[in-house]
Formats: structure tokens, C-alpha cells, sequence
């Protein structure tokens, strides 16, 4: 990619116009529209220098988009609700669960302490494909099926909420290697969907129970490796 080519691509990554590009990074605007017409190439060290500064501007607008992406609450009986506040997959029919596995792979990597235990729960290679193609996610229908999919950009905070923590040994076969000495440890987690009326206006939000599966590795750390048993709740759904 040529130089002029490689700044412009660095400023359309920040959303930011040609002018308030410039303003913010002290860069005259003639120079600015010479180095991405080709006019004039600019001296080495700016791409990465501008590259460098975006990344962090990159990494604070994911940050604030995740975060805008939910809220948690507590229902009348203080239980703790993560609430979606935009659905990412609207549609119940046709639900691309490549496009949901790609969406949960940022998660790889992660680290998140659940509050009642304080356990600390990683997010490894293994779970975008077993959360996405499980027998559990197979065998889900309708509603519950459509909350599994929008449930993937609330990985994080669900798992920060889980309570009732409790221990099964392992017995399947599949998992000798990863899960035999230490087994498994499953949590109770619940999160809210929000639903519209025919005009597209919010009217409630239908709650969901889950159980969210932990594999204790030989390691000594315990890793995320489903979240299952997604069911619509029969209590009375959150009012808007």
C-alpha cells in the first residue's frame, strides 16, 4: 500500500473528518490533503506515529460501544439482570452462527472475576466453537435459540454475575485430557432481551436463566466453555 494510501486509512479507522483529523494531531490541513492525494509523501515515522495514537483512539471507542451495549440491574428480588440494550442479530430466522462465532472470538484471551466468588473464569480457543456449534445450541428453538445469539455480546458481564456455584466430576470421554483431575463447575447467570412493539418502539424486556459451564484445567485455571440451558423465565418481564 503506498504512503498516501496508508494515511488515509489511518484517518477513516478514526471516524474523523479530514479537518478534525488535522486539528486534533496539529497536522495543517493543505499538508494533510497533499500526503493522501499523493502530492507529497510524507516523512517515514508519520504512518506509524499516526498509526500508534489511533490504535488507542480505536481501543477507547470499542471500549465505550461494549459498555453502551449493556446494563446491569437488579429485579425486585435484588438478583442481579445484565440487560441488552440493542440486539446485534434482530431476526430469529436465519441466525448466522459463523458471524456469532467471529463475534466471540474478541473474547479469547480474557480474564473475568465473578463477584459472588471471586473466581477468576478464562476465555479460551475452545469456546466460540462449542458455544456456536454445541449439541445444547442445536437443540435450542424459537425465543431461546434467538437470546443464545444476542447473548454473545454479553459474555463478560454475564459472567461477572453468575452465582450458585457448584461441582460435577468429569465423565465424558471427550475431556480425559483437559478436565479429569479437576472436573467441572457450573454457575447460575440470567440476562434481559429487549422487545418492540409493531411501530419499533421498546415495550418490555423477556428475562433469561442460563448455566454457565467452567472447565478446571490441569493448569489450576478455570476456563469458560458454554454457556447452556438458555430458557425464556415465566416471571414478569422487565417494564421499560
Amino acid at each position: 500500500m503506498e504512503t498516501s494510501e496508508t494515511v488515509k486509512e489511518i484517518r477513516s479507522r478514526t471516524g474523523l473528518n479530514r479537518k478534525e483529523f488535522c486539528q486534533k494531531f496539529g497536522i495543517p490541513l493543505r499538508t494533510m490533503e497533499e500526503w493522501e492525494t499523493g502530492k507529497r509523501i510524507p516523512p517515514e515515522y508519520i504512518p506509524r506515529m499516526l498509526a500508534y495514537y489511533t490504535r488507542s483512539i480505536d481501543t477507547d471507542n470499542a471500549r465505550n460501544e461494549i459498555r453502551n451495549h449493556y446494563d446491569i440491574v437488579e429485579d425486585a428480588e435484588g438478583n442481579k439482570v445484565v440487560i441488552i440494550n440493542d440486539l446485534r442479530f434482530k431476526s430469529r430466522r436465519n441466525i448466522d452462527w459463523n458471524t456469532v462465532e467471529q463475534c466471540l472470538k474478541e473474547y479469547v484471551g480474557s480474564c473475568v472475576q465473578i463477584l459472588e466468588t471471586s473466581d477468576e473464569i478464562y476465555i479460551g480457543k475452545d469456546f466460540p466453537d462449542e458455544y456456536t456449534h454445541s449439541k445444547d445450541t442445536k437443540s435450542l428453538k424459537g425465543a431461546n435459540r434467538h437470546a443464545k445469539a444476542n447473548a454473545s455480546q454479553i459474555v463478560e458481564p454475564m459472567i461477572k454475575i453468575a452465582a450458585g456455584k457448584t461441582f460435577a466430576p468429569n465423565y465424558e470421554e471427550k475431556h480425559v485430557a483437559d478436565a479429569k483431575k479437576y472436573g467441572w463447575y457450573r454457575y447460575d447467570t440470567r440476562f434481559a432481551i429487549p422487545v418492540y412493539n409493531d411501530e419499533g418502539n421498546l415495550c418490555r424486556y423477556n428475562i433469561f436463566g442460563a448455566r454457565i459451564l467452567i472447565r478446571h484445567d490441569e493448569d489450576g485455571k478455570m476456563y469458560l466453555y458454554d454457556i447452556l440451558r438458555i430458557k425464556k423465565e415465566t416471571s414478569e418481564p422487565l417494564e421499560q
